[in-house]
């Protein structure tokens, strides 16, 4: 085991590094509500925030801080141009399906600017053109099926050969009139709105139990209640799985790096292709007059790999292809790839009546997140959209299709699950773990998840993740534990970063000497 080495940037988010940080008060007494939204994200706060809207009694619970979680780490693209998405739902679900699915997405994109005017808020909205594009020849087929499939559901699409990139491409599907924005100023300005129309916003209010009913009964980590009529949860990976949703679910991360160059040599569009492990490109203003490079690539499963080398790997992919100067900050990103590609959206499950979900965004979230806001106000209100059934987390005929991708995703889980016990540690005892590091190593017969600090002292914490048992790993890059199974994330001190997982990892003590 290596002593760790600098990476380039800021560890940070620029939307985090560049927004106000919010102080709402933790819940500290039972309360009664029309509807609660779990989670405190671009879905939750735009749920809230449609329904506080229609005369409704709503209250928003975030674990920690909102905004602070994925939509404070992702990269701000609102789109309806979903990579390569819309030939797959043409060939899959049906030429109606994909007209839905556009309409829906670029519907969110509309009103997010919408709302944006509305609010008045200084985000730095920029309608842009968005690009899935592919340098190698043989993603050129791809492209073109892509194009007519976008284009016949109702988005302006058009294949092109050319682009404003510094690099060569051999062929891009390009849709015009969608938006990039800085989501942390937008979600605040949208939490504002929500208290405007007498709806409540709770932070550090951790939710770890449901009861479902009528009315509904949420439970908090310090012992509240919330009782609603109606129950909203929107944590990026659902907190209770009543319908096996991890089955359909598979966790993605994603890192991040930015830079500044000038504005000249800025791309404007916004651009994505699935090659060299993902690669995303875009750009955003700053206060100096130039813009910032916003490269994200290099996906992987949570818990997996070298995170620090993915980072350098993505830093140099940018510096070698733009005229960036330095490395100003890195971050990561996660999301939830649905085996279908389509978020679950609606009824929590097949005995659902006042529950509900939003998940499974797939790296879309921004517009998923918008569009959820809508739809779920819809499904409350008893006005539900015929393109409802597109996103029903009870989709029967979709989820048959997904078979073979379930048992495929189901079976890493098992993997992991079976695997990471088997495999032997990278360290034998504590002593041979360096200052900054952590591995899971065997304390007393147990395995332990054991970081030390810069100053050698070190923390142990059991290493089997509190949502279904698997093992984690250390991100040295991110000082985290992470779950290679659903994408639960924990401080070294086995504080939950990131569900599912609801439970801090169990404490260990070590032994002294």
């Amino acid at each position: 085991m290596t002593h760790p080495t600098q990476l380039p940037g800021y560890d940070e988010s620029f939307w985090m590094d560049t927004s106000d940080s919010t102080s709402y008060p933790s819940l500290d007494e039972d309360i009664e509500v029309d509807v609660a939204v779990v989670g405190g994200g671009i879905a939750g706060l735009s749920t809230a925030r449609e329904l506080a809207r229609t005369g409704r009694r709503v209250a928003v619970l975030e674990a920690d801080r909102i905004a602070t979680g994925v939509s404070g780490y992702t990269t701000a693209k609102v789109s309806a141009l979903h990579t390569l998405v819309y030939d797959r739902l043409r060939r899959t679900r049906g030429r109606e399906a994909a007209r839905w699915y556009a309409a829906s997405q670029q519907g969110a994109v509309e009103h997010l600017a919408g709302v944006v005017t509305e609010l008045g808020v200084a985000c730095d909205l920029e309608r842009v053109p968005a690009y899935t594009y592919a340098t190698d020849a043989a993603g050129v087929p791809a492209l073109e099926a892509e194009a007519r499939a976008a284009s016949e559901a109702g988005l302006p699409a058009a294949y092109v050969t050319e682009s404003e990139l510094p690099f060569g491409i051999s062929g891009a599907v390009r849709v015009d009139d969608q938006a990039q924005f800085h989501p942390r100023v937008y979600l605040l300005a949208v939490a504002e709105d929500i208290r405007a129309h007498d709806g409540l916003v709770f932070e550090r209010t951790r939710v770890t139990g449901l009861s479902e009913g009528g009315p509904g009964r949420l439970t908090t980590e310090s012992g509240r209640t919330v009782t609603a009529r109606d129950i909203v949860v929107a944590t990026h990976y659902p907190l209770f799985d009543r319908a096996l949703l991890f089955t359909r679910l598979s966790p993605r991360r994603e890192l991040v790096v930015a830079a500044p160059l000038p504005t000249d040599k800025a791309p404007m569009g916004m651009y994505i292709t699935e090659e060299e492990g993902k690669r995303s490109v875009r750009s955003a203003p700053l206060s100096d007059g130039r813009r910032l490079l916003i490269v994200t690539g290099e996906s992987f499963t949570p818990g997996t790999g070298d995170t620090r080398e993915r980072f350098r790997r993505l830093d140099a992919w940018m510096r070698e292809r733009f005229p960036v100067g330095a490395t100003a900050y890195r971050w990561a990103a996660q999301d939830n790839d649905s085996t279908d590609t389509v978020p679950l959206v609606g009824p929590f499950h097949p005995g659902a009546r006042h529950t509900y979900v939003a998940t499974g965004f797939g790296g879309w979230g921004m517009s998923g997140g918008v569009m959820a806001g809508s739809l779920l106000t819809r499904l409350i209100e008893g006005d539900e959209p015929e393109w409802a059934g597109l996103y029903d987390p009870r989709r029967l005929l979709s989820t048959l299709r997904e078979a073979p991708t379930m048992i495929r995703q189901q079976a890493d889980v098992a993997r992991h699950f079976v695997g990471d016990r088997l495999r032997t540690t990278h360290v034998d005892s504590v002593t041979e773990i360096p200052p900054g590091t952590g591995a899971v190593v065997r304390v007393g017969g147990r395995r332990c998840a054991v970081y030390r600090d810069q100053d050698g002292t070190a923390t142990a914490v059991s290493a089997r993740c509190t949502h279904l048992g698997c093992l984690v790993a250390f991100n040295e890059a991110e000082t985290a534990w992470e779950c290679p199974c659903h994408g639960s994330r924990f401080g070294v001190d086995g504080a939950v970063l990131h569900g599912p997982a609801v439970r801090p990892l169990e404490e260990v003590p070590l032994p002294e000497g």
